[in-house]
């Protein structure tokens, strides 16, 4: 790949709805948009996930911005492409960062699978044609809960996900139960608990859930070891898991039963397949985890969850869902409860133009020699 040009939007929308957790409220999203473009006018789309603030990890848009146009992109300039796996190593030389780095290495493997005539699914080793579909519902109230519930049960929705903290966990769950016996119903902590309120964890086992996601401290492994021996429920691990390393730490250690696999937290696709691999050997279940992101991170997505191993329906949501109108087209749509995998190559979706020349609040171009 004889990368010579490359391309940078950073793009800010309002979400149709805001978005909300124990740590903040998300009612705009901004987000980078990577363009990678080749000597035979080839492109490749990758997408920066990091917030606006550092609330989920400490990267946020900003940062990002900085690690890519002064230190990743100069790294690239430097170096022979031939593959996705030689931008990991290349990276290597740069500590953590993943999400600025996970922006560039998509971008190229959308390029890669492209001039070689693959879709990104199958280029990666993907098996599914479509992929089960899940949901994120409001938590702060159990009515406005309840009414999202019904609604996304008629779009087909496979599974439900519900924020929770010690100011609200049981009796939202409890509610939601009370109505909706048999729902998959999973519910994400964020890190909102320590080991002090182990009981109240333990109590939560009532509710028959698919889940509790991250419950302690985001940096934690040990202690989340510790937790698991106390529950019935399996605990998925999302942003304690930001490396193969971390990943094959928590299974030793029986963290969780259950990881949640997110490119962008973890550096890229390759080493999101890593994950996958290994979790796929030993019999841990994965799913594709969400962060609100733009057309081209979710059309990653769907490439990635249609690996073997991603058992449980992640958060793929439709287009439609957060914003008016995507960057992308076709936008992504959910059929009876799935998402389609697209089978034409790279990742199947292109640039919404317009679009994205509407969203756009700063522009970079940068050429290669």
């Amino acid at each position: 790949m004889n990368i010579t040009e490359i391309r940078l939007n950073v793009v800010s929308m309002p979400l149709k709805s805001p978005f909300y957790t124990h740590l903040g409220t998300v009612t705009d999203r901004e987000g980078i948009i990577l363009e990678v473009i080749d000597s035979d006018g080839v492109s490749g789309f990758g997408e920066g996930v990091a917030f606006s603030t550092p609330w989920y990890t400490e990267e946020t848009v900003k940062t990002s911005l900085h690690m890519i146009t002064d230190v990743l992109i100069p790294l690239l300039m430097t170096a022979a492409i031939k593959q996705p796996e030689d931008t990991v190593r290349l990276f290597q030389s740069v500590k953590r960062n993943n999400m600025a780095k996970a922006g560039l290495e998509m971008a190229i493997w959308d390029l890669y699978a492209k001039r070689n005539s693959q879709s990104l699914s199958s280029i990666i080793g993907g098996t599914r044609g479509k992929v089960a579909s899940g949901v994120v519902i409001a938590a702060d109230s159990p009515n406005r809960s309840l009414k999202q519930i019904e609604t996304y049960l008629e779009e087909g929705y496979q599974r439900f996900k519900v924020k929770i903290n010690p100011q609200m966990d049981y009796s939202l769950l409890a509610e939601i139960r009370r109505h909706f016996p048999e729902l998959p119903l999973m519910a994400d902590a964020n890190s909102a608990y320590t080991l002090t309120d182990i009981n109240r964890l333990k109590s939560l086992d009532d509710f028959n859930l698919l889940m509790i996601e991250q419950p302690l401290a985001s940096d934690d492994i040990i202690e989340h070891s510790f937790l698991q021996k106390e529950l019935n429920t399996s605990i998925c691990l999302d942003e304690s898991i930001v490396s193969f390393e971390d990943a094959k730490n928590a299974v030793e250690l029986g963290s969780c039963k259950i990881i949640n696999i997110k490119a962008g937290r973890v550096g890229g696709l390759f080493e999101a397949k890593r994950i996958h691999d290994y979790c796929h050997d030993k019999g841990i279940e994965v799913w594709c985890g969400g962060m609100i992101e733009f057309g081209i991170s979710r059309a990653h997505n769907i490439a990635l969850a249609s690996l073997p191993g991603f058992t449980i329906p992640g958060d793929i949501s439709a287009s439609s869902r957060f914003w008016e109108e995507d960057i992308i087209t076709p936008e992504v749509t959910i059929e009876n409860g799935y998402v389609a995998v697209p089978d034409t190559p790279g990742i199947g979706v292109a640039i919404n133009k317009k679009r994205l020349q509407e969203t756009t609040v700063l522009e970079k171009v940068f050429k290669f020699q």
